[in-house]
C-alpha cells in the first residue's frame, strides 16, 4: 500500500491522507472485498451506501456501529431499502445492517439522481463533538443554531477595509443596490480557493483573514460578504446548498449537517430574496446557474434554520434566440451571419464564451454544430448584459459542401443552424422514473438567399407537434429570393412515471425526422 495526501483537485490543501494499493485486473469480473474500522469523533459518522455508483453490484455489505453505555442511541434514516436482501440487527450498544447480493443498478438515460435511487442509510448522534464543539441536532433549527456558534466572531473586519466599503456605497441609499456594490467589490478583489484544514470544512475562515489574502473557499468568502454588507447595514444570511449540476435538495424530514457541500448567500429585499454565490467571479448578481439552482437549502438565519428553495429557472425562462441571415451558393456552399441570445439557464450555458481565447471558441462552435461538416468561423463578438442576464454573440460562419448540388438541382437541411435534437438511447424494459430537470425554449428564425438562377422546387409541409413534454413547430415561406425558416422547441420540465419514457422517445425521434427533411431548389430553364 502508498500513502498521499487526499487532496481533491479543487483544493489547495487538504489534512485527509489516504492508503491505496495499485491493483491492475487482467480478467473481469472482479470481486473486492473491504473490511475496516473507523474511529472518528461523535459529529462525524459515516453513512450507509452498499453500492456508490451505476454498474458495480455487492455480494455483501455490513454496516455496525458500536457506542458506548451513556451515549444516545443514534438516529437512522432509511431510504430505498425495500429492494433489496437487508437485515438489520440490534443488541446492547451495537446496530447492525447486513445486505447480500445487491444487483448492479443500471444507468438510465433522464433517471432522477443516483443518489436518491440507491438504497442508503444516514446517521446521527443526537449529541455529538466535533472538534471540540459540541452539538445537540433534532431539527433544523438545532443545525442552524450550531452552525451560527461556528460563525461566531469570524465576521470582523479592520476599520479600514469597513471605510472602504462604506465610502464605495456612499450616497447609495438602496439596500440592493449597495448589494450590488459589495458583490462586484468582492469579484474583482478575491478569488475561490479551497483549503480543507481540521474544522475548515464546516466552519468559514474569518473574514479579516480572507480581507488580508484576498482568497477563500465558499465558507470564507460568503462569510468575508456577508460581513462586508453587515458593514454597510445590508441584512443577509448563509446558505447550505447540495451544490451541482443534478438537483439535490435536502431531506426536510432529516436533519443534520451532513447534508451541504456548498454554501451561498441570500438576501432579503422587500419580500423578495436575491441569490448569490461568492465564490464566483463571473455570474451575475442575483443569478444562480445550474450548480444552485431550483433545490431545497438550508438558510441560516439568526432565530434558526429554514428549509427553502433557491430559484427554478422554468422552460421558457431558459431562452436561446437565433435569427440568422445567410446566402447559399451555386456551388452547394453557404455563409451566414448569425445573432445568438441566451437567457436563464441557457446563459449559463453559453457566457463563459466571453472569457474564452480563439481556439476555443472555435472548438466551441464546431462542437456545438457538430451535425455540420467543414464549418469555419469567420468573425465573433460577444456581449454580456449581467444587469439583463442576457448573452449575447453575433458570428459570421461559411461552411463547403453544406448542401448537395445534383444535375440541376440543390438540396440542403431545413434545421440550417439549429442545435441537432437528440433523442434519447432506448432501455427495454425501464425501470426508473424520468426526470427532465430543467426545460428549455429554443426559437430559430432564418433568412436564406438562394443562388441566382435558382428557384424553390418544393418546400416541406409545416410541422407542429404538442403534448406534455413540450411543443416543436416549423414552418417556411419563400418570396422571390428569399426563403424563410422558422423553428421553435420547448421542452418542459417534469417528472414523469417509467412507461413516458417511450412517449418521450417517440416526441425526440419525430422532431428528429422532421429536422432531417430537406428542401429542393431547382435551376430556372433559361428563355
Amino acid at each position: 500500500f502508498k500513502e498521499r495526501s487526499a487532496v481533491d483537485g479543487g483544493s489547495l490543501y487538504d489534512d485527509n491522507r489516504v492508503l491505496y494499493y495499485n491493483y491492475q485486473p487482467i480478467s473481469f469480473p472482479i470481486t473486492i472485498e473491504f473490511s475496516f474500522e473507523i474511529y472518528t469523533e461523535t459529529g462525524r459518522l459515516p453513512q450507509w451506501r452498499p453500492i456508490n455508483t451505476y454498474g458495480v453490484s455487492s455480494q455483501k455489505s455490513n454496516y455496525t456501529i458500536k457506542y458506548d453505555e451513556g451515549f444516545l442511541k443514534p438516529s437512522f434514516k432509511e431510504s430505498n431499502l425495500e429492494g433489496i436482501s437487508v437485515k438489520k440487527t440490534e443488541s446492547v450498544n451495537q446496530i447492525s445492517y447486513t445486505a447480500a447480493d445487491i444487483k448492479a443498478m443500471k444507468f438510465e438515460a433522464y433517471s432522477p439522481p443516483f443518489r436518491e435511487l440507491a438504497p442508503h442509510v444516514l446517521v446521527r448522534l443526537p449529541i455529538f463533538y466535533l472538534h471540540g464543539v459540541k452539538a445537540e441536532i433534532d431539527s433544523w433549527n438545532d443545525v442552524a443554531n450550531w452552525q451560527n456558534e461556528l460563525l461566531i466572531g469570524r465576521q470582523e473586519l479592520n476599520a479600514s477595509t469597513v471605510n472602504r466599503i462604506n465610502s464605495l456605497v456612499n450616497g447609495i441609499e438602496d439596500d440592493l443596490e449597495k448589494a450590488k456594490v459589495v458583490h462586484r467589490f468582492i469579484q474583482e478583489n478575491t478569488r475561490y480557493i479551497s483549503v480543507q484544514v481540521g474544522i475548515g470544512g464546516l466552519q468559514p475562515t474569518a473574514a479579516i483573514e480572507v480581507d488580508n489574502v484576498k482568497y477563500g473557499d465558499c465558507k470564507g468568502l460568503t462569510n468575508y460578504m456577508m460581513a462586508l454588507l453587515k458593514a454597510v447595514n445590508v441584512k443577509s444570511y448563509y446558505v447550505v446548498v447540495e451544490a451541482g449540476n443534478e438537483k439535490i435538495s435536502f431531506d426536510e424530514s432529516y436533519a443534520d449537517f451532513i447534508q451541504g457541500n456548498h454554501v451561498i448567500l441570500v438576501i432579503p429585499y422587500k419580500e423578495k430574496f436575491y441569490w448569490v454565490d461568492s465564490t464566483s467571479q463571473e455570474d451575475p448578481f442575483g443569478f444562480l446557474g445550474t450548480f444552485t439552482d431550483d433545490r431545497k437549502v438550508l438558510v441560516i438565519t439568526p432565530e434558526g434554520g429554514k428549509i427553502m428553495s433557491t430559484p427554478s429557472y422554468l422552460n421558457d425562462d431558459n431562452l436561446k434566440e437565433t435569427i440568422g441571415t445567410c446566402s447559399l451558393n451555386a456551388d452547394g456552399s453557404i455563409s451566414g451571419d448569425l445573432e445568438i441570445s441566451t437567457r436563464g439557464i441557457q446563459y449559463d450555458y453559453h457566457y463563459r464564451l466571453e472569457k474564452s481565447d480563439a481556439e476555443q471558441v472555435d472548438g466551441y462552435y464546431k462542437e456545438f454544430w457538430s451535425h455540420i461538416n467543414n464549418l469555419s468561423l469567420e468573425e465573433y463578438a460577444f456581449e454580456n448584459d449581467k444587469d439583463a442576464v442576457e448573452f449575447k454573440e453575433k458570428v459570421k460562419v461559411s461552411v463547403n459542401n453544406f448542401a448537395n448540388v445534383v444535375g440541376d438541382r440543390i438540396l440542403f437541411s431545413i434545421r440550417t443552424f439549429a442545435e441537432k435534437a437528440s433523442v434519447p438511447p432506448r432501455h427495454r424494459n425501464r425501470k426508473y422514473p424520468m426526470e427532465i430537470q430543467r426545460g428549455f425554449l429554443d426559437k430559430d428564425s432564418y433568412e436564406v438567399a438562394l443562388p441566382v438562377g435558382y428557384s424553390v422546387e418544393t418546400l416541406p409541409e409545416p410541422t407542429k407537434i404538442e403534448n406534455k413534454f413540450g411543443e416543436y413547430s416549423i414552418s417556411f415561406s419563400a418570396e422571390g429570393n428569399l426563403l424563410n425558416i422558422e423553428r421553435k422547441l420547448l421542452i418542459k420540465a417534469g417528472e414523469y412515471p417509467n412507461t413516458d419514457y417511450d412517449l418521450y422517445r417517440a416526441f425526440k425521434r419525430k422532431i428528429s425526422k422532421s429536422d432531417k427533411r430537406q428542401i429542393a431548389l431547382i435551376q430556372k430553364t433559361q428563355p
